[in-house]
This record gives C-alpha cells, structure tokens and sequence, in this order.
C-alpha cells in the first residue's frame, strides 16, 4: 500500500512565552463563560421559580470586572483591540512598524499606571472589609484577581513591545481591512 506524502505541516512547538499568552486568552474565554452562566442562571431562576442566587448580583459585577481586565490582557498581544488604521494603511512598511510600536509603548505606559492604580484598589477594598451583600463574602479576592489579569496584560504587551522592536516576525501583524458591520 502505497503512502500518499502528507499536506499539513508538523505542528510548531511553541516556546513558553507563547503558552503564557495562549494560557491568558483561555482564562478570559473561562470568565466570558462564568458570565455568562451566572446571567443565564440567574434568569432561569428567577423566571421559573422566582428564585435568586444569593450575592447573585454581586457575583455577576464582580465577575464582569475580572472579565474586563483579562481580556484587556488577551487582546493586548494580539493587537486585536478595536484600532483606527486610516494613518497606518497610508505609511509604508517601516511607517507601520513604527507606528505599531509607538502606540504599543503608549499603551503599555497606560495600562501600567492602570496596574498600579487597581492593585491601591485592591489594598483599600481589603483594609475596608467590603463584604457582598448576602453573604457577606469579602470582595477583596475578586479585585486581586482583575488585578492579576491587568498584570498579565503588561507582560503581554512588554512582549508585544519587545517583538515589535527585536523580532517583528514573531508578532501577528495582520490588520484587516474589511469593515465590521
């Protein structure tokens, strides 16, 4: 029986940078779920047996909170935060790479000073004993945990930035350029 040569390429292996940042994006995608069972089964709930879970509420916006700060880390690497490319598509290809690497170093300026700011939050949520509702559960913990995804995205965007500047090869430069409707 004869072999028929094989199409797809082996798999690359991919270096421990590249499993942080893919381990980033699958903890987002697990707080989107979160958020989106705890909605899901809060109105079930409350639909059908006028029910509610207990710091339902809370959970749901502490949730939200944590979701926020990890996506912003995994859509910080991949530079596929919502961008305005008019000036970029007009630049050549060393244009672009500046720009690119400009606006990285602005907003790992941006998202540091917004690290710094939240881990005070964290402090000061801890000493004052914010507790939720029902439970009276400390709100302290949820906090550190956003804390830890806005952590997560200086790192990825240091790394973005040093890719940008040493290694452009390495960073997924695909813009596109089909309008979203």
């Amino acid at each position: 029986m004869a072999q028929t040569p094989s199409t797809t390429a082996p798999p690359s292996r991919k270096n421990a940078t590249d499993r942080f940042i893919e381990g980033i994006e699958w903890i987002a995608a697990g707080f989107v779920g979160l958020v989106a069972a705890d909605i899901f089964i809060s109105v079930l709930l409350r639909y059908f047996f006028s029910v509610s879970i207990p710091d339902g509420y809370d959970f749901g916006r502490l949730f939200l909170g944590i979701l926020i700060f990890w996506g912003i880390a995994a859509t910080s690497y991949r530079g596929a935060h919502i961008t305005v490319d008019l000036v970029w598509d007009l630049a050549g290809r060393n244009g672009k790479r500046l720009i690119d690497i400009f606006a990285t170093l602005v907003l790992l300026f941006v998202v540091t000073v917004q690290t710094i700011m939240l881990f005070d939050k964290v402090v000061q949520t801890k000493i004052q004993n914010v507790l939720t509702y029902d439970m009276h559960l400390p709100t302290w913990p949820f906090f550190a945990i956003a804390w830890l995804g806005d952590v997560s995205a200086v790192i990825l965007i240091a790394v973005r930035t040093f890719r940008l500047v040493f290694h452009p090869e390495r960073v997924n430069e695909q813009h596109s350029l089909e309008p979203v409707e």
